[in-house]
């Protein structure tokens, strides 16, 4: 299978730099169908064929464990990943530990991620104090080996309640995806959902009968800030109203933020990663109807700072386009 999947990427990358008549053929890695990084990856695709003249491709991989190897070797061009997860693949820290991928660039915030755990309502878990009261007895999505960025947004908001992953009864689980379909299934019991996203929207109608999903509201106090940033230094917690529309906003909560990054490899042609940096810069409006987390997006925010490297295309962009870079 990796095999195959490292043969796909190579005829890809060949068709990308093919004869100059040719259309020019573009590898975007994405997550498994359901997955923040598939809705992304999609809508990218979509824009960058319909405005940008550029064929684009998506190929669903298992994660980012799976893909972002490939992006730092070029055999795939771009992909997406959380900022903090960028930052401890280059450096081979964090989930990346002793595995360093240093020719990964920055392109640019596709949006702000919003994510938090959940929990059927019905077990009454409002609060990660409630959670904390009730951990022994509770079984939590673990392991995340296809994602391993997943374990560290689970670890820092236990950390925010001062708990750990040995407080539950772990269940390991592939990818982000499967954790969130064994919360529906009833496999687990706590599990870490992104904001309104379609795995989550399922398994809340499979949830129906206990009451659909609930988020449980983090603790935004300063102590329980500092424990949760020991985990992801550049995440936020951020208040969200009630909103009977979006599955687990029963009631207000404090959930996650953090940037979710569009990002390639050094040695991608500066003029292609300027034309898509620019497309996705100048189509905000079209990539939120084709998956509404876009709508979150702004544009003069695009370029946050970052321990890694801007892409010499992307910068070209933002200069031209008057973006502060590390604004």
């Amino acid at each position: 299978m990796r095999m195959i999947k490292t043969l796909f990427a190579a005829a890809i990358l060949a068709a990308t730099y093919a004869g100059g008549a040719a259309a020019q053929v573009v590898g975007v890695a994405s997550g498994q169908p359901g997955s923040l990084g598939h809705n992304t990856g999609q809508a990218v695709a979509k824009i960058l064929n319909q405005e940008a003249g550029i064929t684009a491709r998506t190929q669903p991989l298992a994660g980012t464990t799976a893909y972002v190897p490939l992006i730092n070797r070029g055999e795939m061009e771009f992909g997406f990943a959380n900022a903090v997860e960028v930052g401890y693949a280059v450096g081979g820290t964090g989930n990346w530990e002793g595995r360093p991928n240093p020719n990964l660039r920055m392109v640019g915030m596709m949006f702000p991620l919003r994510t938090g755990l959940m929990a059927p309502a019905d077990l009454g878990i409002k609060t990660i104090a409630d959670l904390r009261a009730k951990a022994g007895e509770l079984r939590i999505a673990s392991e995340y080996t296809a994602d391993t960025i997943i374990r560290y947004y689970i670890m820092g908001a236990l950390a925010n309640g001062g708990m750990s992953y040995d407080d539950f009864r772990k269940v390991p689980v592939s990818n982000f995806v499967k954790g969130i379909q064994a919360l529906g299934d009833g496999l687990v019991d706590v599990s870490l959902v992104s904001l309104n996203s379609g795995a989550g929207k399922k398994a809340n109608v499979q949830l129906a009968g206990r009451g659909g999903l609930q988020y449980v509201s983090m603790d935004d106090s300063a102590e329980g800030q500092k424990r949760f940033k020991e985990f992801l230094p550049a995440a936020s917690i951020i208040p969200m109203k009630a909103n009977p529309n979006i599955p687990g906003l029963i009631e207000p909560a404090n959930i996650v933020e953090i940037p979710w990054m569009m990002f390639t490899h050094a040695d991608a042609p500066e003029d292609l990663v300027y034309r898509i940096t620019k497309a996705v810069a100048e189509n905000n409006a079209k990539l939120g109807e084709a998956f509404g987390a876009f709508k979150r997006a702004r544009v003069e925010k695009m370029a946050p700072k970052s321990a890694v490297e801007y892409h010499p295309g992307a910068v070209k962009y933002y200069r031209e386009a008057g973006i502060a870079i590390g604004g």
